[in-house]
């Protein structure tokens, strides 16, 4: 039996990076997988011989959009235009890396094509995630030298996912780091101002000295699975301010002598961070509970 690595997955066939010899092997899952409800994906370890895998070996973390594992950090590509940016969408894709224990690193993409002026709003936005503790780039011109020698430093000795909203430009930036990769890019499509999806599978390239997994992109992210009470823990800043508030299991939302809602009001915490924080929470309180039994 042979340990290795699941490189791609690819209509039921998986391909693995063998830990011994360092070939490359196309297997397929034991048929009592799908009875145990277990999947192989993408970044799995696992042990596999004759052609067919025989056993996952433990996860460190694991994300179900995009279906990966193992995975150290995440580029979160996010269009400031064409489609439009939206901190709602950015602040789903950072509470579900939260919840994953995966690092974040946000990159603004089609800088230029802001119109004259704009650039100052996303420096303020991108101060503001930096100051929660994000690493964020915010390239002035579209892909420059500096911000994919940046890109290229923080995908070194790491497997990553980059992920982001459908014409994000997350194979763009892929390419311009390695353009041998020559990945297929899409238009934007501009009646439905969403991307055509262009990337057909899950698979972990090399790119520079790190690995990176190129994804389908997503539109939207539903919220995650998670009590209500549990979401302040995903913001970090919530977390921080929150042991200064009054209450011992304050949400934020509508109890006296909040820290939360205080360091809101003076600026400390990004607005926009706070709306959306409700809005998920609202989601998360107004889900309805699933009955059905298996």
């Amino acid at each position: 039996m042979t340990k290795g690595k699941i490189y791609q997955s690819l209509s039921g066939f998986y391909d693995i990076l063998s830990s011994e010899d360092g070939k490359i092997y196309r297997t397929r899952a034991r048929g009592n997988f799908r009875k145990r409800g277990l999947t192989p994906i993408v970044g799995d370890e696992v042990e596999f011989e004759d052609g067919y895998i025989l056993s996952l070996l433990p996860r460190t973390n694991s994300l179900v959009r995009p279906p990966i594992a193992n995975i150290d950090q995440a580029i979160v590509t996010t269009a400031t235009t064409q489609p439009e940016f939206s901190s709602n969408l950015l602040d789903r894709q950072l509470l579900a890396l939260e919840v994953a224990g995966i690092d974040s690193v946000i990159y603004f993409t089609k800088t230029d094509l802001l119109p004259d002026g704009e650039i100052e709003k996303f420096e303020r936005v991108a101060d503001g995630y930096r100051k929660i503790g994000y690493e964020v780039i915010l390239p002035k011109q579209a892909f420059s030298a500096d911000s994919l020698s940046e890109v290229s430093r923080l995908l070194a000795g790491k497997e990553n996912v980059i992920m982001g909203q459908t014409g994000a430009g997350k194979s763009t930036l892929l390419n311009h780091i390695t353009p041998e990769l020559q990945l297929e890019t899409g238009e934007i499509s501009a009646a439905l101002n969403r991307g055509k999806h262009t990337t057909r599978k899950v698979a972990l390239l090399k790119v520079g000295d790190g690995l990176v997994a190129d994804t389908p992109g997503f539109s939207s992210y539903d919220p995650i699975q998670l009590d209500a009470r549990d979401l302040g823990k995903y913001f970090p800043e919530f977390k921080r301010a929150s042991v200064k508030c009054r209450f011992r299991g304050c949400v934020h939302v509508n109890e006296p002598d909040c820290e939360v809602k205080s360091e809101v009001e003076s600026g400390e915490i990004m607005h926009s961070r706070y709306d959306n924080y409700l809005q998920i929470y609202t989601e998360i309180k107004n889900r309805k509970p699933n009955y059905k039994t298996k």
